[in-house]
């Protein structure tokens, strides 16, 4: 019997509970998960602050936390790549075959479904309140709420990781004086 994939392909930066949403419904409905890590060379930046070996803790921890079989699971960590045809070519040599693929990026979901792939649109949980840069930008205005945002097990790695921190002083370097006065 084949096993039926499906691949998540995000930056995860942090993982959250939209994330944990949209990977759930391949748990449900897929017989194993590939998790791509997309961007995983970049780190230390305001956009990618965290990296991809930080980010597979983050996914690992919140996956078992929410009492998923991770075996189930297979994680891909996919370098930093322009985005065009190759990139589905790199993400085919870097994971086992798949059958659809769940992002919310248009431009990801038009080169996988010029290749033939199934391409399902993750169930979209507050968009706008479960967003990486919104709750990157909680961290910098030294909001404590975002850690409602994520699981708890991220949380504790991003505390660990001094990543509220991390992202205050990547901001700092483009906004000269904003971390002095935040």
């Amino acid at each position: 019997m084949d096993t039926e994939r499906c691949l998540v392909i995000a930056r995860f930066q942090p993982f959250h509970y939209g994330h944990l949403n949209a990977i759930e419904y391949c748990y449900r409905n897929y017989d194993e998960v590939i998790i791509v890590v997309g961007m995983a060379s970049q780190s230390h930046t305001p956009e990618n602050p965290f990296t991809a070996g930080e980010r597979l803790l983050m996914i690992r921890g919140a996956l078992k936390w929410a009492g998923h079989d991770l075996s189930r699971y297979v994680t891909v960590t996919l370098p930093t790549l322009e985005v065009n045809r190759a990139a589905v070519h790199f993400v085919r040599q870097y994971s086992p075959p798949f059958k659809s693929v769940v992002t919310l990026n248009p431009i990801i979901q038009r080169l996988f479904m010029e290749e033939g792939y199934e391409v399902i649109p993750p169930p979209v949980k507050e968009r706008d309140t479960y967003s990486g840069s919104a709750i990157r930008r909680m961290m910098l205005a030294n909001d404590p709420s975002w850690k409602q945002l994520v699981p708890p097990p991220v949380a504790e790695i991003i505390e660990r990781i001094g990543g509220v921190e991390r992202i205050r002083m990547l901001y700092s370097e483009r906004l000269p004086g904003y971390y002095a006065t935040a």
